[in-house]
């Protein structure tokens, strides 16, 4: 697992020079108005969004897991403790497929829990599936 930081930033060629020199990696997926970075020490996934007006605030954060169990069994500890999640989705997000769960803290930042699947051309949120499987239940899975 590692930890992501998604940043708006006013300028992505500005960001990306900058977060290159300071991780000493090149991003390991660029698009227009979009950048990531998988820097290995530390472990971060680092996503930049080019959002006009809106530079050096936090999109949202997140944890990127190795498989889906591990979003399954994120979900089932965020809903037991109480939390309000997005149930587990089958996504195409930001240029990857992914399954995800989503949980917002009490100041507005949201945190998506994610497995990524593959790569496509899709930048916007698109929910392909939302599966429910013997881990979880109806209600926990897709409120």
């Amino acid at each position: 697992m590692r930890l992501q930081l998604a940043l708006n930033v006013d300028d992505i060629d500005e960001a990306v020079d900058f977060y290159s020199k300071l991780f000493g990696v090149e991003p390991a997926k660029r698009r227009d108005g979009y950048a990531n970075f998988a820097v290995d020490e530390p472990p971060l996934k680092l996503v930049l969004f080019e959002t006009a007006g809106q530079g050096g605030t936090i999109n949202h954060l997140g944890i990127e897991t190795e498989t889906t169990d591990e979003v399954f069994s994120a979900q089932r500890r965020l809903v037991a403790a109480g939390l309000n999640t997005t149930g587990v989705d089958e996504t195409m997000c930001c240029y990857a497929d992914k399954t995800e769960t989503w949980v917002t803290d009490p100041a507005g930042v949201e945190w998506e829990w994610y497995v990524k699947s593959g790569d496509n051309e899709v930048f916007d949120n698109v929910v392909v599936t939302s599966p429910v499987t013997a881990d979880t239940d109806a209600a926990s899975c897709c409120a």
